[in-house]
């Protein structure tokens, strides 16, 4: 038991006193609870060190006596020789990105083989030589699942009506599926320990780490501080695993959810992953255009990209229609800010943009739009895979019995049984009281008090709090919805539950009380994000049906077989209206021959 004691010399003698008064008592503080912390995902990115340096991308004229290639070399040379660093080559697009001092970008000005000099503008998430053919051969995919793995953004564009028309949980012999399509997703990479994508992956490239070819979206080592493995986002991991999740293979869920975790649009694709996005969803215009490159050039049928700028680029613009001309067809979200613009790489004519419904069929207002807006999908609410364990919920115990309960943002995963303490408003580290200790306990904590949720956890922390009960007690909003707002993460399990199960709970006071925030592999995310790989599945599932189709066919039968949401015909919102697989293959079969 914590015991506030004044300690003091009468007589050589040491005497103990009654505790004095509130105002001279020091709080006691835990050893270790003042620096204890975890680091900020968003901040645990390696940064490059300000140098003065700027990343631009430099257009240079074409030596018609000179392959592309040395073009390309000769022209690194004269950006080195005024002091700039060339980070990659893009020889047929005459393009160089480097970092340049002032200095060395007034020199290049100076150069007549030089077209323009502009920023190498970031790109956000919204969400190699080519690799030996023995590679292409992905694991086998599961033909058996559960209809419990049918997501509503599946059913809604008539996926499963393609590969699982009886609806029994099983492929149905001969189905298109995406079997024989590539498809790359280019976005933050994926976790290469998601069991829905193991079977689907073929390869993959980073362009953000070394450009090796572990595009992880998983625990970064290069991305470590103090020692602690920091996790991106997932959202690279959500966007591939609503195109190629798998049937029968979930990951570990929520209580009472499918078992088998979802299943994807094209479920037997074969999946290429190019990283370009960093653990804070950012990423630069020479990522991109290198991505398109090498997708293209591993031979994908399909790329899809989660992310854009609003501004465009006359080189990343010239990347995809280059990639079209080989054969790969992209499609790319319009943007999240509700504008009445379409965010780049979608607007540019040759690649699909992609709007965001939610699954009544209406326009999500957060969806980008403008007139060309191709084509809307399931954006709102759409449950995927996500980073391994990363999706965090709760559960209460006390005497056998389960509250319900929902961790704060940035809790730690993690279990602890102890005594529970009334911790008041959490507003001082004596909040507590004596029956507090270092050795542990659960606090429970009320909302109000004018205090961040953070404050309030890290007070009862250092009092010795081993897990945290933040109850609502405000009867004019009794589910609320917290966060932390932490500046760091949380050390300890740390979740809220609503009024009525609040009272409960502080009726629990002195009781052992078990706290368990645990992490789920699947989360609900929206965003044209969300609503891009549902269309990209989509026309995975067509070429896979039809594979003679050129990349302009399919993008024709996917928009004329949509079903119109909007006024009649095309318009800015819904493009020409949400994707239907089924419907597209049939108008394919009716209206094209098969040569």
């Amino acid at each position: 038991m914590k015991r506030w004691v004044w300690l003091g010399l009468v007589g050589g003698l040491v005497a103990c006193t009654e505790k004095p008064p509130p105002s001279q008592v020091e709080p006691q503080v835990c050893p270790g609870t003042e620096q204890e912390s975890l680091p900020n995902p968003a901040q645990a990115q390696a940064l490059k060190v300000e140098d003065g340096l700027e990343d631009v991308l430099i257009t240079f004229r074409p030596r018609v006596s000179a392959s592309a290639k040395a073009r390309a070399d000769a022209f690194a040379t004269d950006v080195a020789r005024v002091g700039g660093q060339v980070k990659r080559r893009f020889p047929n697009l005459n393009l160089v990105s480097a970092r340049l001092s002032a200095e060395a970008r007034e020199a290049l000005a100076k150069n007549p083989d030089v077209v323009s000099v502009r920023p190498n503008r970031t790109v956000h998430a919204f969400g190699m030589p080519r690799l030996p053919t023995s590679t292409w051969l992905h694991g086998t995919p599961n033909t058996a699942g559960s209809v419990g793995e049918y997501t509503p953004g599946l059913k809604m564009i008539q996926a499963t009506e393609v590969w699982d028309a009886n609806n029994d949980g099983v492929l149905d012999t001969g189905s298109a599926s995406g079997t024989n399509v590539k498809v790359c997703v280019i976005d933050s990479g994926w976790d290469d320990r998601h069991p829905e994508l193991k079977a689907a992956y073929i390869g993959g490239m980073d362009f953000i780490d070394h450009e090796d070819t572990i595009p992880g979206d998983g625990p970064l080592d290069r991305a470590l501080q103090d020692g602690v493995y920091v996790y991106g986002g997932g959202h690279g991991t959500h966007t591939a695993a609503t195109i190629a999740a798998q049937l029968g293979v979930g990951g570990k869920v929520r209580p009472g959810k499918e078992p088998n975790g979802v299943a994807g649009v094209a479920p037997t694709v074969s999946l290429l992953i190019a990283r370009v996005l960093d653990v804070t969803g950012s990423g630069k215009t020479d990522d991109v255009v290198a991505a398109v490159e090498w997708c293209s050039s591993q031979g994908a049928d399909i790329a899809s990209l989660s992310l854009g700028s609003n501004s465009p680029d006359e080189d990343e613009k010239l990347a995809f229609e280059k990639a079209l001309e080989g054969g790969m067809l992209s499609f790319a979200a319009t943007g999240n800010s509700g504008a009445d613009r379409v965010a780049y790489p979608a607007a540019y004519p040759s690649v699909v943009a992609v709007g965001a419904v939610n699954f009544s069929g209406e326009w999500a207002p957060f969806s980008q739009f403008g007139p060309q807006v191709s084509l809307v999908g399931p954006g709102v609410d759409v449950l995927s895979a996500s980073i391994v364990g990363a999706s965090p919920f709760a559960d209460v115990q006390a005497g056998g019995t389960h509250f319900t309960s929902d961790p704060l943002e940035y809790s730690a995963i993690n279990t602890y049984t102890g005594r529970l303490i009334n911790c008041g408003l959490g507003d001082s580290v004596t909040s507590c009281g004596e029956e507090a200790n270092c050795s542990g306990f659960v606090a429970y904590v009320d909302r109000g008090g004018g205090l961040y949720f953070e404050e309030k956890a890290r007070h009862v922390i250092q009092a010795g709090a081993k897990a945290v009960i933040v109850g609502n007690n405000v009867a004019e909003d009794p589910e609320g919805g917290f966060t932390l707002g932490a500046s760091s993460p949380i050390w300890v399990p740390t979740t809220w539950v609503p009024l009525d199960i609040a009272n409960t709970i502080k009726g629990l006071v002195g009781q052992q009380v078990t706290v368990d925030v645990t992490g789920s592999d699947y989360l609900v995310q929206s965003g044209t994000s969300m609503a891009t790989p549902h269309v990209a599945g989509a026309a995975a599932l067509l070429m896979s049906a039809r594979p003679d189709l050129k990349p302009a066919q399919v993008r024709d039968v996917l928009e004329k077989s949509a079903r119109p949401l909007g006024p009649e015909g095309r318009d800015n919102q819904y493009g020409f209206g949400l994707v239907q697989a089924a419907d597209a293959i049939k108008y394919a079969n009716a209206n094209i021959p098969v040569p």
